[in-house]
């Protein structure tokens, strides 16, 4: 087996869009943000939208594309209805899984709100139901993985057998709670056909409810090249947990024996709803083909994330996307995609 690196070539993105009934504050500015990730995301590769009732989310999709002054290319998206809670698309969507042979399959882990924090009984169901609406082409095969609880913003992978997870959130007791640490790390390497796992022990960000998903705070870039948050400023909460994380992310090696190339990237100036930090990361990114979204925050800050990660994808336009509303939700761009590799979503048919 082998779990593919994001930065290979796609097939497309899935969107799970949100509806009124779904929990988002000012849902209309989320929405707009929801257009705004689709129009990019088409402009490089073709976009799955899965929605509770595909009239209601076209009726979205074109009054604020017109407001928004953008045209999407309908051509290229391809509409799955399923009944849903939520709309995190990273953490309730299939994670693609090669075989020695080119075999392409599909696993589809048990997602359970994040450790049992909230509702996801109908999330769960996502994946299995647009599988079997034809989402993807005939020599894909469907995996159920139950027991085991997985969301796909708690790995990264270099594609080359090394993945980079976190323990606190794998190793939760609201996860899988009747395994080890030890346990988990054979699961993982026989899943995915792992040689090893680089664990963090440190970092977190201030408002996330995910227990340190590893999509907000360091990400391959490439197989020796690693992005990271970075706080400095003592007097921020994240100071201790980032630096600690840095420190631990110096200590790593690649397979060969070489330190890795360490790109920092800034930590986004705070942004509160009402009393809660929100927890806003350059490092929640999307790789595309030919392109890397990038969530801004509307600062400064944006453009030096930016040449930071122009660094890390000399050959891929950078392009920032405003991600505020999103955070709102506890998460950004990466936490509401999941993509697929070549050959995975069918796209030989339409609405």
């Amino acid at each position: 087996m082998r779990i593919p690196a994001e930065w290979e070539r796609q097939s497309g993105v899935q969107l799970t869009w949100p509806h009124k009934d779904t929990e988002w504050y000012e849902l209309e500015k989320v929405l707009g943000c929801y257009v705004d990730i689709a129009y990019n995301i088409l402009r490089y590769e073709p976009l799955m939208i899965v929605c509770r009732d595909i009239a209601e989310a076209k009726s979205d999709i074109e009054r604020i594309s017109a407001e928004k002054g953008i045209v999407l290319d309908y051509g290229r998206i391809f509409f799955y209805e399923a009944p849903l809670n939520d709309t995190w698309a990273r953490d309730h969507g299939g994670i693609s899984v090669f075989g020695d042979n080119g075999e392409k399959y599909l696993y589809d882990f048990v997602f359970n709100g994040w450790g049992l924090k909230f509702p996801a009984n109908l999330d769960n169901m996502i994946t299995k139901t647009v599988f079997g609406q034809g989402a993807f082409n005939d020599d894909v095969m469907g995996v159920d993985m139950r027991p085991y609880v997985l969301e796909g913003g708690s790995i990264d992978t270099d594609g080359c057998g090394t993945l980079l997870t976190t323990r606190e959130c794998l190793c939760s007791v609201n996860r899988n709670e009747y395994l080890d640490a030890g346990e988990i790390e054979q699961e993982l390497k026989g899943a995915f056909g792992l040689d090893r796992i680089l664990w963090l022990d440190y970092g977190a960000i201030e408002g996330d409810d995910t227990d340190s998903h590893v999509d907000i705070l360091a990400r391959f870039c490439s197989p020796d090249t690693i992005a990271y948050m970075q706080c400095t400023d003592p007097d921020d909460p994240n100071y201790d947990a980032l630096a600690a994380m840095e420190k631990q992310l110096r200590s790593f090696r690649t397979k060969s024996g070489d330190r890795y190339n360490l790109i920092p990237l800034p930590l986004p100036d705070p942004l509160f709803l009402e009393d809660y930090r929100l927890p806003a990361s350059y490092a929640n990114f999307l790789i595309l083909n030919g392109a890397v979204l990038l969530p801004g925050a509307a600062s400064p800050k944006d453009e030096i994330a930016r040449q930071q990660l122009q660094k890390a994808f000399p050959d891929r336009e950078i392009v920032v996307v405003d991600c505020r509303p999103l955070l709102s939700g506890h998460g950004s761009l990466h936490c509401v995609t999941m993509q697929f590799p070549e050959g995975y979503l069918r796209t030989d048919k339409n609405e």
